[in-house]
């Protein structure tokens, strides 16, 4: 009987014990999740959006004509302008074209094709990126940001040399940049009207319901306008 309950008494300390040493082991990293608000003709993966819907890295999301939409993370609220197409990637959201508004206290960054778009400070920062027919325009509404030429990605010539990757957008002004002569010719269609960029189309999460929306994607000819300027 006293061997009984020793045994029942080990067991019960031991299973208490464990959670505490697990709790010393590293958790794995993965990549921060977000919220998208759409009231809408708004598509995540190639199926239209709920007015709240939890979003992942790697996951795609379209604003249909007259549809915007909000992407909200910690620390950071994203405005997806109507027609565009972009890509969470985290603590980035890659842009295919149209156009986005971010408000960010945590370095939030927008990348199209090989330009990067980063935040000087992790202080409250609001700028707009659009992407429309190949032109890039960047503008600091709240505090500077700096426009990277990715490492790798950018094109190198006598005029834009590997050195010189890098420049600011100051609080109140703005930029442009020729999408072809940052980076290159495009792999695939980028612009606006002519779909998604078919480097994604494997990356997306909605397998045949991805080809289906690039299908009626395509049958329109939607034009892409700009963000709307806002006041810092």
């Amino acid at each position: 009987m006293r061997v009984s309950i020793l045994r029942w008494f080990l067991c019960w300390a031991i299973s208490g014990l464990m959670p505490v040493t697990l709790l010393g082991q590293a958790l794995p990293n993965t990549a921060p999740g977000a919220i998208l608000h759409a009231q809408g003709g708004v598509w995540l993966n190639g199926y239209e959006a709920h007015d709240s819907s939890a979003v992942f890295a790697g996951d795609i999301i379209e604003t249909k004509a007259g549809s915007s939409a909000n992407l909200s993370i910690e620390g950071t609220t994203v405005l997806l302008a109507p027609e565009s197409v972009s890509k969470f990637q985290g603590d980035l959201l890659e842009l295919d074209h149209g156009g986005v508004s971010v408000g960010t206290s945590r370095g939030f960054k927008v990348r199209v094709n090989c330009i990067l778009v980063v935040p000087v400070l992790n202080e409250w920062t609001q700028y707009s990126v659009t992407d429309v027919s190949g032109t890039v325009q960047v503008a600091a509404r709240k505090l500077d940001v700096n426009v990277e030429h990715e490492r790798g990605r950018g094109k190198e010539t006598p005029a834009n040399p590997a050195a010189q990757q890098r420049a600011s957008v100051h609080e109140g002004e703005q930029a442009s940049y020729d999408e072809t002569e940052v980076c290159g010719a495009p792999a695939g269609p980028a612009g606006a009207g002519q779909g998604v960029n078919p480097k994604w189309i494997a990356a997306g999460a909605g397998g045949a319901g991805i080809l289906i929306w690039l299908l009626i994607h395509n049958g329109g000819n939607p034009t892409t306008p700009p963000v709307s300027p806002a006041s810092p």
